[in-house]
């Protein structure tokens, strides 16, 4: 596929004035308003958070390829392992019964956890896993959108969990999944950076002989493998020990190597209070940390009825630290307050119009150097709109 190049091939479509639309009447709405006809660009502010998963099946082809002609200027590739140790496009290693049809599929007996009917208080239950399956009977797998019905008492009920805010319409021929290799020349067909994410895996390490350091190391070496330069690639992990091991002994790749920040999980973190984060921000800088990534909410927190930077950024800023963060239009319609991605701010949301409010605090506020979205659409309208790069 050709490279997109210039504005008219990005397409962002009707959402994102649909959003501005429903603004309360402000200057940020005019701003918005005002560049419907401005054209439109490729940004790396704008990240493809496994793709276009809103609408189109997380981790294919045709999921980033639909992210792509969004504009946004990288993509995402979660990176896990299959039984022969081949590296591939995944959310989580043990994701397989959500995010393909491997419960309706030969491979079904693969499962660690076969498909198990709702009955009573029970949910329905499964666990299929990448690591049970080799790289030849993975690419027999379609993928399909991210869900699962837990009422089910059938494994095709159990598929059909799709949330009535997106939508199948994508996935019923489609659903194209992709190793990480290939992941690598598509989006590199694309015209599109790289963000792999390292994800932790769901079997003991070691696994048959494959270590952690060899699993991290695996990653890069295929980029170096495609002749990809290491400025075009932000690779990510939770684990803290993989971003060292990648500054160490891939410096060249460890300089945009990001650390995501999962420590809301600890019961002492508070990210309104600098004094509880191990390690501190001056900490992580000093271990050669450049890049960190927080979810949204860690990043801001409200002063009356506006949304301003958080401690946790004003620490971060402070010791250097650049800020990415995830994740935008994954909560759906936000008349509830947003759920968890905008729990810090959520008395200040209650329109879906907030997806602008919250981007346009966390450019202007927080000053973040890009955005995950599951439809990079409403991002990159908005860089284009901002003339950020």
């Amino acid at each position: 596929m050709a490279a997109l190049a210039s504005a008219s091939d990005i397409h962002v479509g009707p959402r994102p004035l649909y959003l501005v639309d429903r603004m309360p009447e402000g200057e940020l709405k005019q701003q918005l308003a005002a560049c419907a006809t401005t054209p439109l660009k490729r940004t790396d502010f704008s990240i493809g958070h496994r793709g276009a998963p809103l609408q189109f099946p997380e981790h294919t082809v045709e999921s980033n390829r639909a992210a792509a002609r969004m504009g946004a200027g990288i993509l995402e590739c979660d990176v896990t392992f299959t039984k022969d140790k081949e590296l591939v496009c995944r959310h989580a290693q043990n994701d397989l019964h959500t995010t393909t049809n491997i419960l309706a599929s030969p491979l079904a007996d693969t499962c660690v956890a076969p498909f198990t009917p709702a009955s009573g208080d029970q949910n329905a239950k499964a666990e299929c896993r990448t690591s049970e399956i080799t790289l030849a009977e993975y690419r027999t797998l379609r993928g399909k959108m991210d869900a699962a019905d837990k009422s089910a008492t059938t494994v095709e009920a159990y598929m059909d969990g799709t949330a009535n805010w997106r939508t199948d319409l994508y996935s019923v021929e489609d659903g194209t999944l992709m190793t990480h290799a290939e992941s690598i020349e598509l989006f590199k067909s694309l015209g599109a950076k790289f963000t792999p994410e390292l994800k932790s895996p769901s079997v003991e390490m070691p696994f048959d002989g494959f270590t952690q350091e060899m699993y991290a190391q695996k990653l890069v070496d295929e980029y170096k493998a495609a002749g990809i330069p290491a400025s075009d690639v932000f690779a990510q992990s939770f684990n803290l020990d993989d971003v060292l091991y990648w500054i160490k002994n891939e410096p060249e790749f460890g300089k945009q190597a990001v650390f995501l920040d999962g420590r809301y999980n600890v019961e002492t973190f508070d990210h309104m209070d600098p004094a509880t984060f191990e390690p501190s921000m001056q900490e992580l800088k000093d271990m050669g940390v450049n890049y960190i990534a927080p979810p949204m909410w860690m990043l801001v927190t409200t002063e009356g009825d506006k949304i301003v930077a958080s401690p946790y950024t004003k620490a971060a800023k402070d010791a250097g630290l650049k800020l990415i963060t995830w994740t935008l239009e994954r909560s759906g319609p936000l008349t509830n307050g947003g759920g968890w991605y905008f729990q810090s701010v959520k008395e200040t949301i209650d329109t879906d119009a907030d997806y602008f409010t919250m981007l346009h605090a966390l450019h202007e506020e927080v000053g973040i150097e890009g955005i995950f979205s599951d439809w990079p659409a409403t991002v990159t309208y908005y860089a284009s709109c901002m003339n950020l790069n």
